[in-house]
Formats: structure tokens, sequence, C-alpha cells
């Protein structure tokens, strides 16, 4: 009995981590943004921006936005001009960064080549 209340309660969303899990780090962008700022350590938007194929500027500064507010990255603004913001991954970030590993590794051995 106990066991279906905790797979009932599970399947509830609030309560599913695999899906507290997604929300947080799924979409087309979140773990490539994640990804190239961690092989960078810190990188500026345009930089990001560079190496990002076909992301536009308003997906990329949105996707920024939801990881900095997430805790995942964290932004540094200088004052100066011009402004200058760099970003880089925090340490709950950090904590995705095997899950990464594993998903590029994959990516690598499994992608078409051509």
């Amino acid at each position: 009995m106990e066991n279906k209340a905790l797979k009932e309660e599970i399947v509830n969303t609030k309560f599913c981590p695999m899906e507290f899990a997604m929300n947080k780090s799924a979409g087309k962008w979140k773990l490539v943004i994640l990804w190239h700022i961690y092989e960078n350590e810190e990188i500026r938007f345009n930089e990001l921006m560079r190496s990002i194929n076909k992301i536009t500027h308003k997906m990329l500064s949105y996707q920024l936005k939801e990881l900095v507010n997430d805790g995942f990255v964290h932004k540094e603004m200088y004052k100066q001009i011009p402004p200058k913001v760099e970003y880089s991954l925090t340490d709950h970030g950090k904590t995705l960064v095997p899950i990464m590993k594993m998903l590029f590794e994959w990516g690598s051995k499994h992608r078409k080549t051509n």
C-alpha cells in the first residue's frame, strides 16, 4: 500500500524528479548553452552567440535569463563603457557537468558523419 501511494506521489508533476529536472534543463538550447559556458569557464554574450549555431539573439537572452534565475549560471556585469557581461557556471550549474559530459560522449559516438 505504501509503494502505491509513493508511486502516485511521484507521478504528480509536483513531485516527479524527472519532470522537475527536465523542466529546469530541457529545451533546445539550455544544455547547449551550459556546455559552452562550461567549456570556456567564463564567456561573453557575443562569444556565446557565435559559438552556438542557429540560435537567435532573443532566444539566447531568454534562455540565459532563465538559467540565471534558476541558479545554474552566474551573470557578472562590469561597470564600464562599453558594458561588459560575462557568464559562468555556478556551483549548482556545475552539478550538471557529469550529465552533460555523458550526453556529449553519446552524441560524439552516435551522430551521423557526412
